[in-house]
């Protein structure tokens, strides 16, 4: 006979999974009550270092120019904001089905400390915005040399 080890956490995490089956099933998402109705979205995001000189973070914004984003810096929190607009020329009753999201988004991130905010870059190509956050100089980690005597 085995000795098998419980654990609750994993036992907790199981029934988490069967529930959410079950509630899906029983609820289904419906087109017509869609997050585009309501104008929510939420552009995903990517957020990496490009070595140890800066932090890089990738917004995927298609359809936007770039006069409808917003981007600021204040008190160590980059915030992203814009809208995305319907087409005006197409009338709510022409469409068959609407999957892409419209309307105002916000997203809120919290800098770190060591970024340099004064010196934050950004670019629009082809429906991505890269903002580039520079390192602070006293920050990023130097070599001491240790002298032999």
């Amino acid at each position: 006979m085995t000795l098998v080890r419980f654990d609750p956490f994993r036992e907790l995490s199981t029934l988490q999974d069967r529930l959410n089956r079950i509630f899906a099933d029983a609820y289904p998402r419906r087109y017509d009550d869609d997050l585009t109705q309501r104008g929510e979205w939420f552009p995903p995001v990517d957020i990496y270092e490009n070595g140890s000189d800066e932090i890089v973070l990738k917004a995927e914004l298609p359809g936007l120019r770039r006069e409808d984003i917003d981007l600021r810096v204040e008190n160590n929190t980059l915030t992203l904001r814009g809208e995305r607009k319907r087409d005006t020329e197409i009338k709510q009753e022409q469409y068959h089905r609407v999957e892409r999201s419209y309307g105002a988004f916000s997203r809120s991130f919290t800098l770190p400390s060591r970024i340099d905010t004064e010196n934050v870059r950004a670019e629009f190509k082809e429906g991505v915005l890269s903002i580039k956050l520079p390192v602070k100089a006293e920050a990023k980690p130097r070599q001491i040399e240790v002298a032999i005597s």
